[in-house]
């Protein structure tokens, strides 16, 4: 059976694609490597595809303490930057356990922070979801919760964010350009992912038209002598997080300044863990205050029948991501 028709338009102009964006279900195609897997599932069908991979927004630059990343630069390209290997290996951390090799040159910055969730839930249209179904309901939350959220979750909606690149980007206080027909407005990266409802669960919080143009990233080599991206999955390769952990420190004199935590699996975004970060500061990196940074980071948690083992994991996580990005010169 054939699917419905649709209008493509390959934009050459931003000011074009803006133009043609905000027509209601108009979406933009960039890398292709989440929204065509959406297509042939039959999760998404939009009216008009206006492909944005030809606009010139993929360079990588840095001035100053600012690395700035085009929206449309390949994952693989962002990884292989001298800039970001040198100045923020906690990028390059995330991307390399993102996807595979494949994905990772096509798929495009930007669109991997916008990257829909892979709640088995959501990618079966005869299952309740509020993502795809506003008003549906949750199924996951009396169902197959494996995969569920720790915090932040609702009885709307339990799914995680499957981005790794946005957990990196979280712990590093990241801010994003959003471009519309109206002009350009900047965001932090916390704002861009909003809590579920009771009854909905939106992807991000973009107004419909806008399109992330860049990626910008302040003051974050301080900590690239003591960062580390830790990724638990179900197999080594080509697979979404259980639980994952960004973080990076700053060590002056033997005790920590400054430190960064930020989960992933464990939320409907990345999960930063404010308090895990607030107990390092002045103390030395020791084994005893990487532990109590564990215990606080699984406060709060609230699993589901299926979840629970996440708490523990991570505990650990966390634990372990410290004693790496600690021990590092």
């Amino acid at each position: 059976m054939s699917s419905a028709s649709f209008n493509y338009v390959r934009a050459t102009e931003l000011t074009d694609a803006l133009s043609q964006g905000k027509r209601p279900g108009a979406a933009y195609l960039a890398g292709g490597t989440d929204l065509l897997q959406l297509w042939k599932a039959s999760l998404t069908a939009p009216q008009d595809v206006i492909d944005i991979s030809r606009l010139p927004l993929a360079d990588i630059t840095r001035a100053g303490d600012r690395l700035v990343i085009g929206a449309m630069a390949r994952l693989s390209d962002v990884a292989a930057h001298p800039e970001v290997k040198a100045g923020h290996p906690l990028i390059c951390d995330a991307i390399l356990a993102s996807a595979s090799g494949q994905v990772r040159n096509l798929a495009t910055a930007g669109g991997n922070l916008l990257q829909r969730t892979r709640c088995p839930y959501f990618s079966d249209a005869g299952l309740a979801c509020n993502k795809r179904d506003p008003g549906s309901g949750c199924g996951a939350r009396d169902g197959e919760n494996r995969h569920a959220v720790l915090f932040g979750g609702s009885s709307g909606c339990v799914a995680t964010h499957a981005s790794d690149l946005a957990v990196a980007l979280a712990a590093l206080d990241a801010e994003i350009a959003i471009s519309s027909a109206s002009g350009e407005r900047q965001l932090a990266l916390s704002d861009l992912y909003p809590l579920p409802g009771e009854t909905t669960a939106p992807d991000s919080s973009l107004r419909p038209g806008e399109m992330i143009t860049a990626i910008r990233i302040v003051g974050a080599e301080r900590f690239a002598p003591h960062s580390t991206y830790l990724k638990i999955r179900d197999r080594a390769s080509f697979e979404f997080a259980v639980v994952s952990v960004a973080a990076a420190l700053r060590i002056e004199d033997g005790v920590i300044a400054e430190a960064r935590l930020a989960a992933g699996g464990v939320a409907s975004l990345p999960w930063r863990l404010g308090r895990s970060e607030a107990a390092l500061i002045g103390r030395a990196p020791t084994e005893q205050a990487f532990a109590a940074a564990g215990e606080l980071a699984i406060e709060g948690a609230r699993p589901l029948e299926g979840n629970a083992f996440k708490i523990p994991l991570l505990r650990n996580a966390v634990i372990r991501a410290l004693q790496t990005a600690g021990d590092q010169s």
